[in-house]
C-alpha cells in the first residue's frame, strides 16, 4: 500500500505552496507548521537541497475524533503535506495516506476515521 497521495503540477514552487494551502483550507484543514527543509539543512549541516517544504495540516474536528478513539494517535498528527520543486515551474505535492500510517494501530474505529481524512486529502491533491 502506498503511504502517500501525490500529484505533479505545472506551478512554480511558491505558487504550489499557496495552492496546496488553499486546497487544504477548502477541505477544513489548517496549516499548523511549515518546515522549510532546504533552509534547515543549509543552516544545520551546510547541505544544499532543492526547495522542499513540509506543511503540518490538521482538520481540528477529525483530529478531535481520532484522539477520542485513540489517545496516542497524536504521535501521528498533524498530517504532513510535502511541496517540492521538481523542475522549472513544476512542483510535486504529496500528502500522507493516513490509512497506511494507521495500520500500526489495532483499532477498527480509527481506521474509519483515517478513511475520512484520506478522502479529504485525496480531494486536496486532486484539486491541484
Amino acid at each position: 500500500m502506498p503511504y502517500y497521495i501525490a500529484k505533479t503540477i505545472d506551478q512554480p514552487f511558491e505558487d504550489a505552496i499557496e495552492a496546496a494551502e488553499a486546497a487544504l483550507k477548502k477541505e477544513g484543514f489548517g496549516v499548523l507548521t511549515r518546515i522549510d527543509i532546504a533552509d534547515t539543512l543549509k543552516k544545520k549541516i551546510g547541505a544544499e537541497f532543492h526547495p522542499y517544504v513540509i506543511l503540518g495540516a490538521c482538520n481540528p474536528q477529525l483530529a478531535f475524533e481520532a484522539l477520542k478513539l485513540e489517545n496516542k494517535v497524536g504521535t501521528m498528527l498533524p498530517c504532513n503535506v510535502v511541496v517540492q520543486a521538481v523542475a522549472d515551474n513544476r512542483s510535486e505535492v504529496a500528502a500522507i495516506d493516513p490509512v497506511a500510517s494507521m495500520q500500526a494501530i489495532d483499532n477498527a474505529d480509527l481506521k474509519g476515521a483515517a478513511e475520512q481524512v484520506r478522502a479529504k486529502l485525496a480531494r486536496v491533491i486532486d484539486s491541484l
